[in-house]
């Protein structure tokens, strides 16, 4: 928990800039302060349940599992606002879930106690992409939401590492680089680019796009690691990749025949 305050509040103190610059032409009326809120609160219930089913379970359970939240953010979208998809969204969501099995072994899935931890912070992802778009469409500004939405994670994830986990500035100097690494590019770059993308696109076709984060991953682990990609998990990449494309091309072709 200190760790993920610490990087939550750099990510915030980078975009910080970016967000003053904007706030003149921000609406910032009760509801908008209220949806900023509620997107940092699911921000930090996701990473703090993400965080402790991984301590529960495997790394292969843990990656397959948070997938989830691709399909689970068309439902949620349905359930809230009765906005139907197009109905690519659903055989893509699917197929990324599907895709991120092969990437994650294609074996069966020995449940341990960890993986309904990992499941229920699936749900609070998913509710944190269903929320940062429309809160930024309404704000006007998504680098405002996501400096909020960086404020309410950092906060309540430094609160609770001061409360149980006693940390020496020895060892937090000792993580500095990764705090630093993961608070300037996954926060302060990854998070806000989100809430930018999302003011353009739907939430149901954001969850999409963002399961590509697993083949980036795999990618990473060929190429920083070494690590071996095997043909289950070169095809899974593949089933990714083309459930993404699907949800961004057919809806523009399925308009250009009707006109």
């Amino acid at each position: 928990m200190t760790f993920t305050g610490a990087r939550f509040l750099i990510g915030a103190a980078v975009v910080l800039p970016l967000a003053w610059r904007a706030l003149p032409a921000t609406r910032l009326d009760r509801r908008t302060w209220l949806g900023m809120l509620a997107t940092g609160g699911a921000l930090f219930a996701g990473a703090v349940l993400q965080q402790i089913g991984i301590n529960h379970t495997t790394a292969t359970n843990a990656g397959f599992l948070n997938t989830l939240y691709v399909p689970l953010v068309p439902l949620l979208v349905f359930a809230a606002a009765r906005t139907v998809p197009y109905p690519v969204v659903w055989p893509a969501a699917a197929g990324c879930v599907l895709g991120t099995w092969m990437l994650s072994g294609g074996g069966a899935l020995a449940i341990a106690p960890g993986d309904l931890w990992v499941v229920a912070s699936a749900v609070f992802w998913a509710v944190q992409v269903c929320l940062v778009g429309a809160v930024s469409e309404r704000a006007g500004s998504a680098t405002v939401v996501a400096v909020v939405q960086f404020l309410v994670c950092g906060v309540l994830s430094t609160a609770w590492g001061l409360a149980s986990e006693p940390t020496t500035m020895a060892e937090l100097a000792e993580a500095g680089w990764a705090i630093a690494y993961t608070g300037v590019l996954s926060v302060g770059g990854a998070f806000t680019m989100q809430a930018i993308g999302q003011r353009y696109t739907t939430a149901a076709d954001a969850a999409v796009i963002l399961s590509a984060e697993a083949v980036f991953a795999a990618l990473a682990g060929a190429l920083v690691l070494g690590e071996q990609v095997t043909a289950q998990q070169a095809l899974g990449c593949g089933v990714i990749l083309v459930c993404i494309l699907a949800v961004q091309l057919l809806p523009s072709l399925f308009r250009a025949r009707v006109a």
